[in-house]
């Protein structure tokens, strides 16, 4: 199989059809586009957990502000990435569970670090590393780490995790937002020979916007039915596993995803499809009020728009004007042949 995310096939066929055993706890659990579970104890409410698990790369790497392509992050990105989706489940995250698994190679000082930079993000995010475990092992030739979140919803059943017919697609930011650092900081003088530096800067930056947990609470408030963070696949990926979690179809005006000018040129430069670049910090809202749920983002300083509606068919279409086409499965992210010649340079 190729690197990346598993065929929606395969992960269908292979992996979710296994898991068969289940418990009343479990409100929601393993399937596709779901990426974190939630469990409700008598007295307790209901707590979520996630799964995030990558290949480690190093902080200062340029255009590490976000994420790779396929199985590689920094650890502060993999936090991240935890956090946004326990938000993106209506979840508040209080802790994390760290495993490291080191190659024979590492030395005390590269394991020191790695947890100092978990530890830099956990403060800034309000976290506590609650435990874990820490590996060395010949079976490795980077560090990988896995990152537990745990944390509770905002409110019971907050987010029921559906979507209905008529209700509005909002989408949070802008697309293309993590692609587009990590080329900017890692294309940066190719680049500069066609825009300014204060452009290229701006781009390289867009790392500052990953977090979605501000959009996420105020979408609770509002009463979203179901949220889904973009990430690896893009914007596209993003809403076909919406789409398939909940079983319906959808119509979004391709006009109207948001983009920022800085992701346009870059991808045209870097031969990018901006629609299938990693994604992360923009998210996806399903609402019976959309318009109030954009002016209650605004109102919290999170740019939003209104992109689409959900519909009872089963396709899910994009209208470019007057052109229709309809959606694929998620296909491999736009990036990946792009960071595979970036790490053999």
């Amino acid at each position: 199989m190729k690197t990346g995310k598993v065929p929606e096939n395969v992960l269908k066929r292979s992996v979710l059809r296994q898991i068969k055993t289940k418990r009343r706890e479990v409100l929601c659990g393993a399937g596709i586009g779901v990426d974190c579970a939630t469990f409700s104890f008598p007295g307790e409410g209901e707590i979520v957990s996630c799964v995030q698990e990558a290949a480690l790369v190093p902080a200062g790497m340029p255009g590490c502000a976000g994420g790779f392509p396929g199985t590689f992050m920094t650890m502060a990105a993999l936090i991240q990435k935890c956090v946004n989706n326990l938000a993106a489940g209506g979840g508040r995250t209080a802790a994390v569970l760290i495993s490291l698994m080191m190659p024979e190679s590492s030395e005390e000082s590269e394991l020191r670090m790695l947890m100092a930079e978990a530890e830099e993000k956990c403060r800034e995010l309000s976290l506590q590393i609650a435990g874990g475990q820490t590996r060395i092992a010949e079976a490795v030739s980077l560090p990988v780490a896995t990152v537990t979140g745990i944390g509770r919803k905002w409110e019971v059943s907050a987010v029921p995790g559906d979507a209905r017919p008529g209700q509005d697609i909002v989408i949070s930011k802008w697309v293309g937002l993590e692609g587009t650092a990590y080329l900017a900081g890692r294309h940066r003088e190719k680049l500069l020979r066609r825009y300014p530096a204060w452009f290229v800067e701006e781009a390289e930056h867009f790392g500052r916007y990953l977090s979605i947990v501000t959009e996420a609470q105020v979408a609770v408030k509002q009463g979203a039915t179901l949220m889904h963070d973009a990430s690896e696949g893009g914007i596209f990926g993003a809403l076909w596993e919406l789409a398939e979690r909940a079983g319906v179809g959808l119509t979004v005006d391709m006009r109207g995803l948001p983009l920022r000018q800085e992701t346009v040129e870059v991808c045209e430069c870097c031969g990018a499809n901006p629609y299938e670049l990693l994604s992360g910090g923009c998210l996806i809202m399903i609402s019976s009020d959309g318009p109030g749920l954009t002016a209650a983002l605004e109102m919290a300083g999170v740019p939003a728009v209104t992109v689409g509606k959900i519909t009872d068919s089963n396709d899910r279409i994009l209208l470019n004007g007057e052109e229709i086409r309809y959606l694929d499965r998620p296909k491999s992210d736009s990036m990946l042949p792009l960071f595979r010649q970036d790490t053999e340079l």
